[in-house]
């Protein structure tokens, strides 16, 4: 099947998806093949149950006269339809990575645009080589503006990702200790990161760089085009605000306190409000869109239960945002408990970087900490550990937590959202 022939079969379509459960009517669903599934079994269920096309890799499965169409690798062809697509886009298309806060940030900038643009945007962690190509497939005519995330653990996915994004702007939230493992250390992370900024360079696109960031300034001293924003420089000055554990931010006469807590948000409320200034947006719409995002994805979230406050923030931890979460929960009034799952993908800076968390937890003025994970084991806490999140689970129905503040913190792997119901 040849991507250009088949381009007009997606533009009549209600939209791409790669899991069988969610074909809906006028759908077209693209059949991925693994070691252990063939998702081309489903391909005659998808087209009864209303898909338009099917995309399989298994002959046995094609059938032309259904719209069942074979191609030689399903991931290659939905990239290539993606590039495709992309060409026929004339809007802005926002890219942003980062090692912390992309996600967020991500969230924050289509709340803010939205109140004045019909803007797409990536649906939850959709950053990956697969993801980045479903969230460009989603956009359509009737968007103004696309909000792309773009996620990387290796070395070349960055560059990879910008080659079918082609972002018109682009962000890095941050260079921090994610991803250490795949990335090579710090400077592999920076390196991988920076490969947005070779992109932008290399098109002369636009970049949105924090003036707070020393590394961000330096990669992109001198560069044109750019929207610079910080607290003492840059195009658009903005103040921090904070009120009752929530962060805010002050910007041209204007206030908005947003649903989120720690300081290391107000670069990603900066982030938002700059391209929404840029783009034009009016400033009670900014201060709208700011004020009625709400965090539903265990990222920066508080949530009263009971008589605790929980801060869930168990979506990903690495060593960068574990410290940032940290040090603003040390910061709440009254006792505080932090519940620290391992951190993954860190490789041989493993074993120093949980000890230096371990340590820093131990000084942060906290009544309890628990950690869970051989991780934190093998660095000496010992007091209070579980080797995973269920013995976690009987530990806490055995000894429950009494204090006021709860800090809940983890990696992904961890899955420490399990044991809210125990709290």
């Amino acid at each position: 099947m040849n991507v250009e022939l088949f381009y007009p079969i997606l533009l009549e379509s209600s939209g791409v998806c790669i899991d069988s459960r969610e074909v809906v009517e006028g759908s077209v669903f693209f059949a991925f093949t693994g070691s252990s599934f063939n998702a081309a079994q489903n391909a005659r269920q998808a087209i009864d149950r209303g898909a338009i096309a099917v995309i399989v890799e298994d002959a046995a499965f094609a059938a032309p006269q259904d719209k069942i169409f074979r191609v030689d690798s399903t991931l290659v062809f939905l990239q290539q339809l993606a590039r495709f697509h992309r060409k026929h886009l004339n809007i802005p298309v926002i890219g942003l990575t980062g090692s912390n806060g992309k996600t967020t940030s991500k969230e924050l900038i289509h709340a803010v645009l939205s109140q004045h643009f019909r803007t797409q945007y990536t649906k939850g962690n959709f950053n990956n080589h697969i993801g980045v190509p479903l969230s460009l497939l989603s956009v359509r005519a009737e968007h103004q503006i696309a909000v792309i995330e773009m996620g990387a653990n290796h070395q070349g996915e960055i560059a990879f990702l910008c080659e079918i994004a082609r972002p018109t702007f682009g962000y890095i939230t941050n260079f921090g200790k994610a991803h250490l493992e795949g990335f090579g250390g710090l400077e592999g992370v920076i390196k991988g990161k920076s490969e947005l900024y070779d992109y932008l360079k290399s098109e002369g696109a636009t970049a949105l760089v924090n003036q707070e960031d020393t590394l961000q300034v330096a990669k992109m001293e001198g560069y044109q085009p750019a929207i610079r924003f910080g607290v003492h420089s840059g195009q658009y000055l903005f103040t921090p605000l904070e009120e009752d554990r929530y962060i805010g931010i002050s910007f041209e006469g204007q206030k908005a306190i947003s649903n989120l807590t720690g300081a290391y948000n107000f670069s990603n409320l900066s982030a938002a409000v700059a391209l929404g200034l840029h783009f034009g947006v009016p400033l009670q719409k900014i201060k709208e869109g700011i004020e009625q995002y709400v965090p539903s994805n265990m990222r920066s979230q508080v949530v009263t239960k009971d008589h605790h406050t929980l801060v869930l923030d168990t979506y990903n931890a690495n060593p960068s945002s574990m410290k940032e979460a940290l040090a603003n929960f040390s910061q709440f009034q009254g006792s505080k408990c932090a519940v620290l799952g391992a951190m993954k993908e860190l490789g041989e800076y493993s074993m120093q970087e949980h000890a230096d968390i371990y340590g820093l937890a131990q000084k942060s003025g906290l009544e309890r900490i628990i950690t869970v994970g051989v991780e934190f084991a093998q660095v000496g806490a010992q007091n209070e550990n579980y080797s995973d999140v269920y013995e976690l689970i009987e530990g806490l129905n055995r000894n429950p937590i009494k204090e006021q503040n709860i800090l809940i913190k983890g990696s992904r792997g961890t899955a420490l959202e399990k044991c809210l119901e125990n709290l």
